[in-house]
């Protein structure tokens, strides 16, 4: 092992049997023997990469890829088929938080009992007993019967057991999300400070942000092989263009989904001959209106002058094409977009006349086009309206909710949109 790393993983796979049918008794076993079938899953393909000392390093990937197999191994609750893993100095794992607490012994005595399986000796539990006390924020609570406490109470004092061991090495698994925001505010200012010190980290997370903050390199595993490592800012990107395709095949998917049974609505509604007159139909069912001489015929959202999308990452230059086909000539047309969240807030809306553009009629089929420059709407499912007006903003083709699509990132700010700014304290 080389003098300068804490961590050297070579080459190592792991697979596992998933049974389809397995017997849990003697009885069953023996009877139904035939019922044992079981396909063998491949999770790591050969994973290699070392961790220097001090460094931090974040595994990142879809679930089911190998991460918190891989931290599992690292911790040695599980071994590798093949392949080697060495490690130098204490390890403590926040993977499992709170396993080997006892429900019916104190807090006092769970900490004693949990720092022993670290490797503590009652002499050193004694020395920081009150600081992990303090760090839990449990003091009242502390020689209460643990099955007294709330879940963020128990995850509390698991978190300030795991990182008061005095560790060389912590090995964190998605569980930075203990207890309330100020909490997990102190928690991870304190990783911050134990990676200063020189504590070696690896954390599985699908936060990006988190990652960014706090890791030096990031391993992107991908079907149970490393697909790219690196400065965290360049792999996370890398990872997020292509969970923004997976997501797009998946939106676009369920969109045919849809599609299809509109149509098998249609079809079953015009075998019964139900024709219902737009009289009938109630206010909030209708989504589209207008006096016809015009029809919006298609939308489209184009993501970076590239191809149609349906899924976008902010900060994206996103372009909406509306093809229309003129009945009759439209004087003084204005064509407007408006953005809507799920809840039915507007994000955003805006139209020709809005933007003093010259004034235009329609006469022929064509196609409009919006370009959105670096669009910074947050994370979430959103909805398009469009529409056609003619002069005195009489409507020609109101279509509400003519386009749903998506967006992604991996900034973690909260509202509707990301404005860009900067801090200077």
């Amino acid at each position: 092992m080389k003098p300068e790393n804490a961590i050297e993983v070579k080459n190592i796979t792991k697979s596992f049997k998933i049974y389809l049918d397995k017997g849990h008794t003697l009885k069953e076993k023996t009877l139904f023997s035939r019922r044992r079938k079981y396909e063998k899953r491949e999770v790591l393909k050969g994973i290699s990469f070392e961790v220097k000392k001090g460094e931090a390093i974040g595994l990142i990937g879809h679930n089911g890829c190998g991460k918190s197999t891989t931290l599992k191994l690292l911790t040695k609750i599980m071994y590798p088929d093949s392949g080697t893993i060495e490690m130098r100095g204490r390890v403590s794992s926040l993977l499992e938080l709170g396993a080997g607490f006892h429900p019916d012994l104190s807090g006092r005595e769970n900490i004693y009992i949990n720092a022993s399986i670290f490797g503590l000796t009652k002499m050193e539990i004694d020395e920081r007993v009150e600081d992990i006390i303090a760090f839990s924020e449990l003091e009242e609570f502390i020689d209460n019967p643990v099955r007294t406490y709330s879940s963020g109470m128990y995850m509390r004092l698991a978190f300030a057991v795991a990182i008061n061991v005095d560790a060389d090495i912590l090995l964190i698994d998605e569980i930075l999300a203990v207890g309330d925001t100020g909490f997990q505010t102190k928690c991870f200012n304190y990783l911050k400070r134990i990676k200063a010190k020189g504590t070696t980290i690896v954390i599985v997370s699908h936060s990006m942000g988190q990652i960014e903050q706090i890791c030096d390199r990031s391993i992107w595993i991908h079907e149970g092989r490393i697909k790219a490592k690196g400065i965290p800012k360049e792999v996370d990107m890398q990872y997020l263009d292509y969970m923004g395709e997976q997501r797009q095949a998946i939106a676009e998917k369920e969109e045919k989904r849809k599609k299809q049974e509109k149509l098998k609505k249609a079809v079953a509604e015009k075998n019964q001959k139900e024709n219902v007159s737009e009289k009938t139909v109630a206010p909030e069912e209708k989504k589209r209106w207008g006096n016809g001489k015009a029809q919006i015929t298609s939308v489209k959202m184009v993501k970076n002058g590239e191809k149609e999308s349906v899924s976008f990452q902010t900060g994206d230059d996103i372009t909406i094409q509306l093809a229309y086909s003129v009945n009759e000539t439209v004087e003084d047309a204005v064509f407007g977009i408006g953005i809507f969240r799920m809840d039915g807030l507007q994000c955003y809306g805006t139209n020709t006349r809005i933007d003093m553009l010259d004034k235009f009629n329609l006469n022929k089929d064509g196609v409009a086009e919006i370009k959105l420059a670096d669009v910074q709407l947050l994370p979430g499912e959103y909805l398009l309206d469009v529409a056609i007006e003619s002069d005195m903003g009489i409507p020609v083709d109101y279509f509400r909710e003519a386009y749903r699509f998506e967006m992604f990132s991996a900034v973690s700010d909260v509202g509707v949109a990301r404005v860009p700014h900067e801090w200077t304290v």
